[in-house]
């Protein structure tokens, strides 16, 4: 068995359990006659190395896998509540089938191609994720595209959250004891420092960004209801890939698809919508409703002839 394809069982064999419960023998089957395997030409797979993978998901996944239901050989995962089963798994999962992809056919330029825009900021990622796990103090440079400034920061470090291809920060500013943001992209002369924090905080970030769309502050609204009417073709998209995990469609006619969600109505919110143009429409709260009319208003004034 190759030592470098063992990311790929993992992704094949979480991707046949979600699906169904599956005997060694059904696995054997299914993976044996996937694509991964046969362009890597495995030919067998024990049920020694599944008991080895097993443990080893569990271990990098959080996922339990079991074969021990009364009466069935039958391995399973282990059900959990929805918001357990959360981006950061289904994220891994796919940078690591990206990634197995790339590394065991080298001619992958010739087909697979990557969004021109280069990510910044991400070179500063272990460095705060080390900073993070260790509560170490953390200084740097941030500017601040609205008044064009560069600030020197003094942090706490939290948290890192991912919103549209970009990173950021989530800390504590120790000026002001506030939780805030910091794009990645927009940090200069970052310094983990030798010095550990003693706070306690008792952010629970799952509950925190629950209700969320994007990373901006939180503290200032309250979660609402929010009513969407979409375009028949938009709103196809839309369904296909959800905005956020409480989208539910509420009414389907031949012309349109109507979404529900519960969210906090932010300004990364707005410019969502504000990106689909005429093909969807807010129709609550009238809060957000006039917010996206001044804002269209605004950009309609733009184009004014003077």
């Amino acid at each position: 068995m190759k030592k470098d394809f063992y990311l790929t069982r993992y992704a094949l064999i979480i991707k046949k359990l979600e699906t169904a419960p599956a005997t060694y023998s059904q696995l054997e089957d299914y993976l044996l006659n996937s694509f991964e395997f046969q362009d890597a030409g495995i030919t067998s797979y024990s049920i020694r190395t599944l008991q080895r993978d097993i443990r080893e998901i569990s271990d990098l996944f959080n996922l339990s896998i079991h074969n021990k239901k009364k009466g069935d050989n039958r391995y399973y995962i282990e059900s959990r509540p929805m918001m357990e089963v959360d981006e950061y798994n289904q994220k891994l999962l796919e940078s690591f089938q990206v990634s197995n992809a790339l590394n065991v056919h080298p001619d992958f330029a010739d087909f697979i191609f990557f969004e021109s825009r280069k990510p910044t900021g991400v070179e500063h990622f272990y460095d705060l994720f080390f900073a993070i796990r260790n509560k170490r103090v953390t200084t740097f440079e941030h500017y601040n595209y609205k008044n064009k400034l560069m600030t020197s920061r003094k942090v706490h470090p939290l948290a890192l959250k991912e919103s549209k291809d970009r990173w950021y920060l989530i800390a504590i500013d120790t000026k002001d004891k506030a939780l805030k943001s910091f794009g990645l992209d927009r940090i200069n002369y970052l310094d983990v420092t030798n010095s550990k924090f003693r706070e306690k905080y008792k952010f629970n970030f799952r509950e925190h960004f629950k209700n969320a769309f994007g990373v901006m502050n939180l503290t200032e609204q309250n979660p609402q209801k929010i009513v969407l009417k979409c375009g028949r073709h938009q709103g196809e998209y839309i369904r296909s890939f959800p905005l956020h995990l409480s989208q539910h469609e509420t009414k389907e006619t031949t012309e349109e698809i109507y979404f529900e969600f519960f969210l906090h109505p932010t300004y990364d919110f707005l410019q969502e919508i504000l990106s689909y143009g005429k093909e969807v429409t807010v129709l609550e709260p009238m809060t957000l409703v006039e917010e996206i009319r001044m804002h269209l208003q605004a950009s309609l004034n733009n184009y004014s002839a003077e």
